[in-house]
């Protein structure tokens, strides 16, 4: 499978749920079974009311993840995609990162973008000129640090061809270096946990005015437990959610984004 990544293929007058699935019902059908396309798009960043929305209201960014997810729910064991980054917003681009690291099958990709290779891929072929093409494994760094020993031993070999080649060790795969980066969820959530930490303070603060009245207990034991419960599970999901928030806010500095 290959993607359209002129966005060629996208009917302009069709829906975004329409797209996604064929225009048969609220189903995609994907590889390992039907998902609801509310939930497929929210895979994708979509929100629930974009799924009436045609394609020509997307933006770019919105037409890429579009492509994205439609290609994606097409069964295949291979993915071709040729300089898939171009013209890709931040977004978009972190999503493909995510979706090909955790696609099954075998993806061949033709890119200029060295840091997007360092990142996605597993090994690199060159041509190494003569119809002579070798792979290296690792990404594109790793790939010019074991290009430049194999140069090296050819050139050493050149200079002495009548010398008996010494036993060399097994050479070591080198370790590809993962530049830590926020994944697509940890994004979302920075966007999305102020508003729910701010929802579940004004719940509390709800709560604790019903928990003041001195005598519910008494003239209502069933509300006041019901409302102790509640106001039990809301302050532990605020915590959880503002612990979250932090190791968030807090990569995010480390990582100076």
């Amino acid at each position: 499978m290959s993607l359209d990544q002129r966005r060629e293929s996208l009917d302009p007058a069709a829906t975004v749920a329409e797209t996604l699935t064929g225009g048969r019902g609220d189903t995609v059908m994907l590889p390992d079974g039907p998902k609801h396309v509310m939930s497929y798009m929210k895979d994708f960043l979509f929100e629930p009311a974009q799924a009436r929305q045609p394609v020509s209201a997307l933006s770019g960014g919105e037409r890429g993840r579009l492509m994205l997810a439609r290609a994606l729910a097409k069964p295949a064991n291979l993915i071709v995609l040729d300089e898939p980054t171009n013209d890709l917003d931040m977004e978009t681009l972190g999503l493909l990162e995510e979706m090909l690291a955790d696609y099954p099958g075998t993806v061949l990709v033709v890119s200029h973008d060295r840091d997007f290779l360092d990142r996605v891929v597993t090994s690199v072929v060159v041509s190494e000129g003569a119809g002579r093409w070798v792979e290296y494994a690792g990404g594109y760094s790793d790939m010019l640090a074991q290009r430049g020993a194999d140069v090296a031993a050819r050139a050493a070999a050149t200079r002495q061809p009548k010398a008996k080649p010494a036993e060399e060790p097994a050479a070591e795969r080198p370790q590809k270096e993962q530049k830590r980066r926020l994944t697509m969820k940890e994004m979302e959530a920075l966007k999305t946990l102020p508003g729910r930490i701010d929802k579940l303070h004004a719940e509390i603060a709800r709560l604790d005015a019903v928990l003041a009245d001195a005598d519910l207990y008494a003239r209502d034991p069933a509300r006041f437990e019901k409302a102790a419960k509640a106001h039990d599970k809301a302050a532990a999901e605020l915590g959880q959610a503002e612990e979250e928030w932090l190791r968030i806010e807090i990569l995010r500095e480390e990582l100076g984004l």
